[in-house]
């Protein structure tokens, strides 16, 4: 297990400034759900002094990236946009008394999330978009662009590190040469070579192993589940996929896509592999199209 800080720790169970703010007029909108991290960071700016005087933020995530998120908030308020555009992730995970490595991708989505915040209040189009940057890894949707930005800015040099930083290579894996391609030519500039993995790499679970973790993950989300009147349970574990029925409140709610999408992250954060998680419904359509 990783090991939090109590500033993490803090923001995480008490998070300052989290929910909408009506009168923004900054929003930046960045993640999305189906990766399993998302962001929206509202701020009121002053349109004559350009001083952030509130900031909000809505996060589906981890609770790094709530806490991340509050601690944001907290490190805007009361500062000009030109001083604001100078925070980095790595001042935000500072300002947590630092984050697990693995979960410094959370301060890179804070730190983008401002930035779109920022241009949108200035009606600019937002220069980090990634529209352009070619896809590198399509199990989280990050491109070049971001991988660059953030291998320069963090002075990465290991591909563990850019998943840490970005989650790219996370999932499958299949796009660690291009992250290593990308590495190998700004290292190079620098005069620097690759650091190849090491020994570090997770051991492979076995089948009971996997599927006690799966239970064991699957049942850590029940109780909130049970507060709310709902119910979930385990159905089918697929190579790929893991197969659950929602029940009571659960059935019909209209969040079950995102409390699916919220147990998958864990999933894949605990397991070390990518994997879907959908509705027992689909089972027979998946499974059988396999056959």
């Amino acid at each position: 297990m990783w090991e939090y800080s109590e500033k993490v720790k803090e923001h995480f169970f008490s998070p300052r400034n989290a929910g909408v703010l009506e009168e923004a007029n900054g929003i930046g909108d960045v993640g999305s759900i189906s990766c399993g991290d998302a962001l929206r960071l509202m701020l009121k700016i002053n349109p004559e002094t350009e001083m952030i005087e509130e900031a909000k933020f809505q996060t589906f995530g981890c609770g790094s990236a709530i806490a991340s998120s509050s601690a944001l908030t907290e490190m805007v308020i009361g500062k000009p946009v030109s001083s604001a555009l100078q925070i980095t992730n790595q001042d935000i995970a500072d300002y947590l008394d630092g984050l697990p490595p693995e979960k410094m991708h959370c301060s890179v989505m804070g730190r983008e999330a401002l930035h779109a915040a920022i241009a949108n209040f200035r009606g600019e189009k937002w220069k980090d978009d990634h529209e352009e940057g070619e896809l590198i890894c399509k199990c989280f949707g990050i491109d070049a662009h971001l991988i660059e930005e953030t291998v320069r800015a963090n002075n990465l040099t290991s591909i563990e590190q850019v998943t840490n930083y970005t989650k790219a290579g996370g999932g499958c894996s299949t796009c660690h040469d291009g992250i290593e391609e990308i590495l190998i030519k700004i290292l190079a500039e620098q005069g620097k070579t690759l650091e190849k993995a090491t020994s570090k790499k997770k051991k492979k679970l076995t089948n009971l192993q996997r599927m006690k973790r799966i239970e064991q993950v699957i049942a850590s989300v029940r109780p909130q589940m049970l507060m709310d009147h709902g119910d979930i349970e385990l159905v089918e574990i697929g190579e790929k996929e893991i197969f659950v029925n929602m029940s009571g409140a659960c059935s019909d709610c209209q969040m079950v896509g995102t409390t699916l999408s919220g147990l998958q992250q864990r999933l894949i954060d605990d397991l070390g592999e990518f994997i879907r998680v959908l509705p027992a419904s689909q089972l027979n359509k998946v499974m059988g199209g396999r056959a």
